[in-house]
């Protein structure tokens, strides 16, 4: 099965060589599950031609703000609102989620609760389980877009998860906030290179949890199962 990476964004230039790339990260994520990739990089300027170029789309996250005045984020979001026409499957993660929800009529804001930082535990309705996930982020949605039922949230962040379907009921797009691509090294690193940006007591409390088990298997075997049509929440 052929995914389409939408690619939002790059890693800090001064961790590059160290860490790979957004879209390589997610090639990562979803090994070994039948998958073949190809990268767009829509920021760049670089878009698709058209939906059925994959069988599916991943939009990653981004160091931009949806609400930002970048010439890519409106064709970008025609495209989110065309794969739904076409009921082209499609995962959004962090800028991802949030450029999903706001293509569809939600709002997403810089949260005045502050940045969320580190390993997060989210619950997800459908079906009922608690997941635990990192968290780099402090852009949230707060309005709920239309064809869109909660998915999953957790104390800091209400709606962390989104589930979509199209004029026909059938599901369209699975979105989260959370990162379920980034692993520990990687997030120490963004706490290094921001340190003096980031709340301390965050940053302290993130440090505590860094090494905490993860579910990144549950949460790519989520994404791929919803790709693949196998499941629909």
């Amino acid at each position: 099965m052929k995914v389409g990476i939408l690619l939002t964004g790059n890693i800090p230039e001064t961790l590059r060589g160290k860490h790979p790339e957004y879209d390589r990260m997610f090639v990562r994520l979803l090994a070994g599950r039948g998958f073949t990739f190809q990268t767009y990089d829509v920021a760049g300027g670089v878009f698709p031609a058209s939906t059925s170029d994959a069988e599916a789309w991943l939009i990653t996250g981004s160091q931009c703000g949806v609400y930002e005045d970048h010439t890519w984020i409106p064709p970008l979001e025609d495209f989110i609102r065309t794969a739904r026409n076409d009921c082209v499957r499609m995962i959004g993660v962090c800028f991802g989620h949030q450029i999903i929800a706001q293509a569809m009529g939600g709002r997403v804001v810089l949260f005045d609760g502050g940045r969320m930082i580190g390993p997060g535990d989210y619950d997800f309705l459908s079906p009922d389980e608690r997941l635990r996930a990192m968290a780099f982020h402090q852009d949230q949605v707060i309005g709920m877009p239309q064809h869109a039922r909660l998915l999953a949230s957790s104390e800091d962040c209400a709606i962390a998860g989104l589930a979509y379907e199209d004029d026909a009921g059938k599901p369209w797009a699975m979105t989260v906030q959370p990162h379920p691509e980034f692993d520990a090294a990687y997030v120490l690193d963004l706490m290094d290179l921001y340190r003096d940006t980031l709340p301390a007591e965050r940053v302290a409390a993130a440090r505590a949890r860094i090494h905490d088990r993860l579910s990144t298997s549950a949460l790519a075997d989520r994404m791929s199962l919803f790709m693949q049509s196998v499941r629909s929440f």
